[in-house]
C-alpha cells in the first residue's frame, strides 16, 4: 500500500510566464508512450504480478521502490504542466471572450476539459492507454523492457528540454533527467546480476551525462544521481544487493536510503474564475466555513 504526503519532490519556480504550448510539450512526459504514466504503470503491474518474490527479493524490492518514486514523478510533471499554464487567461465577462487568447493553443483540451491543469494525455491530446503496459512475467524480459523504457523516457525528456526554456518545465525535466538516469543504471545493474551481461556496454544508449543541462547538472552536484530510495520505513532494503558499487559516469559511490527524499510543499493553485474553478464565491466560502464549524462544534 502507499503512504501519501502533501509534498512534491522538488521546488518548482513560480514565475509569471504562461506558455500553453510548453505545457503541451511537457504533456508527453506525463501521458506519452514513454511518459511517467507509462513507467509508473509498467512497474506497478509488474510489482502486483511478481512471481517468486521471496527467492528473487532484491529484484522485487527494486521494482517496488521505483514504482513508488514514479508516483511522485507523475505528481511532479503534473505540477510542472500546471505552472506552464498558470496565467494563460484572465477573468472577463463571458461576452468579452475571456478564453479567446487560447483558442489557438496547440492543446486546447487544457482549457476545454479542465481548468488549465494537467491531464493524462500525450503532447498531441491522445489519452494515455493501458496498452502501454508490458508485464511478461519473465524477470529478465521485464527488466530489459524497463531498461529500454527508461532509455526512451530519457530521450523524450532531452527533447522536451530543448523545446522550451520555461523555468518550471526546465526545472522539472532537469530533475527527472537525473532520477531517470538512476533508474537506467539500476535496471542495467539488475540485468547484469541476473544474466552476467553488462547491457550499458552492449548497447550504450543514451548517454547518461547530464553536464549539458544546467537544471540537471546542479542536482548531480548534490549527489542526487547516486541515491536510490526504498520509499518505505522498513521494507525493500534488499535493493542494496543491486544498487551498490559506483556510478558508471563519475565513479561516485552509490547509496541506498531507507525512506523517502526531502520534499517541498505543494504550491497553492489560484482560482481561475473564467474557467469556473473552483466555482466557490466569497459568500459560498463563508457559508461552507459556517457549516464546517457547526459540524465540528466549533464556536468563535
Amino acid at each position: 500500500m502507499f503512504k501519501r504526503l502533501d509534498e512534491i519532490l522538488i521546488e518548482i519556480p513560480n514565475v509569471e510566464k504562461p506558455d500553453p504550448n510548453a505545457a503541451a510539450a511537457v504533456q508527453e512526459l506525463l501521458g506519452g508512450k514513454f511518459g511517467e504514466m507509462s513507467t509508473l504503470n509498467n512497474y506497478l503491474y509488474q510489482s502486483f504480478n511478481f512471481r517468486s518474490k521471496e527467492k528473487l527479493k532484491p529484484f522485487y524490492d527494486l521494482v517496488m521502490s521505483i514504482t513508488a518514486e514514479e508516483l511522485g514523478h507523475v505528481e511532479l510533471v503534473s505540477h510542472g504542466i500546471n505552472h506552464c499554464l498558470r496565467g494563460s487567461t484572465e477573468y472577463k465577462e463571458p461576452d468579452q471572450t475571456p478564453l479567446g487568447s487560447v483558442k489557438d493553443a496547440r492543446l486546447s483540451y487544457h482549457f476545454l476539459a479542465g481548468a488549465q491543469g494537467a491531464i493524462p494525455f500525450d503532447s498531441m491530446g491522445n489519452p494515455w492507454t493501458g496498452a502501454n503496459v508490458f508485464n511478461s512475467g519473465n524477470l529478465v524480459e521485464d527488466l530489459l523492457h524497463n531498461f529500454f523504457l527508461e532509455c526512451g523516457a530519457r530521450t523524450h525528456k532531452m527533447k522536451v528540454y530543448e523545446m522550451t526554456d520555461h523555468p518550471a518545465a526546465r526545472e522539472v525535466v532537469g530533475f527527472l533527467l537525473v532520477r531517470g538516469g538512476v533508474h537506467v543504471v539500476a535496471y542495467a545493474k539488475a540485468i547484469e546480476i541476473a544474466t552476467g551481461v553488462n547491457v550499458t556496454k552492449l548497447i550504450p544508449i543514451p548517454s547518461l551525462d547530464n553536464k549539458a543541462f544546467n537544471e540537471a547538472r546542479k542536482y548531480e552536484e548534490k549527489g542526487v544521481h547516486t541515491k536510490l530510495y526504498t520509499y518505505s520505513d522498513k521494507d525493500f532494503n534488499a535493493i542494496g544487493q543491486i544498487w551498490k558499487g559506483t556510478h558508471p559516469e563519475d565513479g561516485q559511490p552509490l547509496e541506498v536510503i531507507q525512506g523517502i527524499p526531502q520534499g517541498f510543499p505543494i504550491p497553492e493553485a489560484p482560482a481561475v474564475e473564467e474557467e469556473f474553478a473552483p466555482g466557490i464565491s466569497h459568500e459560498d466560502f463563508k457559508e461552507i466555513a459556517r457549516r464546517l464549524k457547526m459540524a465540528g462544534n466549533i464556536t468563535d
